[in-house]
């Protein structure tokens, strides 16, 4: 058995076959040429292993997606062109009109927006946990409507971990499958599978890609849970797959039924596709993973320690901190470290946040996480700009919360540049600059952020 870092590199791709190349080359195609009449039917019949068209699958992708699935400890994955649609296509194969899923309360805010709003509209209806420590609460909440649960591993921007493994238990009581959001991270840090999540999706955007450069997303199944068990729960999988006397998706692919209908109908009618080339930039962040998350969360670790003996500083929300609520269960889940994406906050509200943000110097004003370089940015005017107050702050997204995404610089130049920040809020005299060379946006050009 190889270590992690091993896998990273040679997982899923040997040397190309024709030429030699040792690194997948990208498949910029977008069909592939069959030879003859039967070699097409059987191609499109699923015969003859191989490839068709890329919207449904391409080389580039396919070596990208068996390298995720082997890190993650899954047996299938689907990249997809963000976050957001791995996230839509991976519960989409489960979820239909008339079913009720239950999850965290703690999630990206634009998870959240998809769930209430867009799943609403296909008559699909989310129901937020209050509290995901109580396993009571989940438990009450199921009905006979329910078909699945729904968590994230490190919550953005908050970090109030769940009880993995006592809510997949809990959802394989009642015959459910769990899915996990692994976003931050990534199978490095932590492999929900080996908790008994079924199905997780990553932003692959963020650490897996690492650079900042490219999108994509992508969903990886366990191949462990028995659709078949429920036929009433999962009605789509116990239909034929090639008409009305063919076999179903469970009597065909077994335990790998619900990869093969979110692959084969799900993602390939939707057709959220990843490009080969933003694929090939995957692949390349891939490669050096474990590095960059060691970094990613020794550099957290140590900003956070720094920021909890400031002053200014109310709190910080990093589950790596021994005064983190959280603290026990990410000695359980992440001993490897918590992650890179943390929250912090200003005692002194929006002003101060304001300031801070505006002073620093290192740390880039953006919205994304898990760039080599570290960001920053203020939720409640950003991400959560549309939350009532009363959600928001319910939510512990307060006016003096800032967020970091830390990356790869030197954690002294990090914590100098907060410093620097810091200091001249204490001394009323910020160090914030006009902005220059800001292109004006002209009205047909603006894009609102919903």
């Amino acid at each position: 058995m190889t270590g992690f870092s091993t896998d990273q590199i040679h997982a899923g791709a040997g040397p190309e076959g024709e030429f030699g190349a040792r690194i997948t080359p990208i498949y910029l195609s977008a069909g592939f040429v069959f030879d003859d009449f039967d070699h097409a039917e059987a191609r499109f019949a699923g015969t003859e292993a191989g490839y068709v068209y890329s919207r449904i699958n391409n080389p580039t992708n396919a070596a990208v997606e068996k390298k995720i699935a082997h890190l993650e400890g899954g047996t299938g994955a689907i990249l997809v062109g963000s976050g957001q649609a791995a996230v839509t296509v991976g519960l989409l194969g489960v979820l239909k009109a008339g079913d009720h899923f239950l999850s965290a309360p703690s999630i990206y805010e634009g998870t959240r927006s998809l769930f209430r709003d867009n799943f609403g509209r296909f008559g699909i209806e989310v129901e937020f946990i209050e509290d995901p420590l109580d396993l009571d609460e989940w438990r009450a909440k199921i009905r006979p409507a329910t078909r699945l649960l729904y968590g994230e591993a490190i919550p953005n921007p908050k970090n109030d971990l769940i009880d993995f493994e006592a809510i997949a238990g809990l959802a394989h009581e009642h015959g459910l499958p769990f899915a996990i959001d692994s976003t931050v991270p990534t199978p490095y840090l932590f492999r929900p599978i080996d908790f008994g999540a079924d199905i997780v999706v990553h932003s692959a955007s963020k650490f897996l890609a690492g650079q900042g450069a490219s999108l994509g997303g992508v969903v990886v199944d366990a191949g462990r849970f028995d659709w078949a068990a429920r036929p009433d729960l999962f009605p789509h999988l116990a239909e034929s797959v090639d008409g009305a006397d063919g076999p179903s998706f469970t009597e065909k692919f077994g335990k790998q039924a619900y990869f093969a209908f979110t692959r084969g109908v799900i993602a390939s009618r939707l057709g959220p596709s990843l490009s080969p080339f933003n694929a090939f930039l995957l692949q390349q962040g891939l490669e050096t993973l474990s590095l960059r998350l060691e970094r990613h969360a020794s550099n957290a670790l140590a900003i956070a320690r720094w920021l909890e003996s400031r002053p200014e500083v109310e709190s910080v929300d990093y589950p790596g901190l021994e005064s983190n609520p959280s603290y026990a269960l990410a000695q359980k889940y992440l001993p490897r470290g918590a992650g890179s994406v943390f929250a912090f906050t200003l005692a002194a509200g929006k002003p101060a946040a304001r300031a801070v943000i505006d002073s620093v110097e290192v740390f880039t004003r953006m919205t994304h996480i898990g760039d080599v370089r570290s960001l920053i940015l203020h939720p409640s005017t950003t991400t959560h700009h549309r939350l009532p107050r009363e959600e928001r702050e319910s939510a512990g997204i307060t006016d003096g919360l800032v967020r970091l995404s830390v990356g790869l610089e030197d954690a002294d130049d990090l914590i100098a540049d907060l410093e620097q920040a810091l200091d001249a809020l204490a001394t009323g005299s910020t160090g914030a600059k006009a902005p220059t060379g800001r292109r004006i946006t002209t009205t047909d050009e603006a894009v609102p952020v919903l």
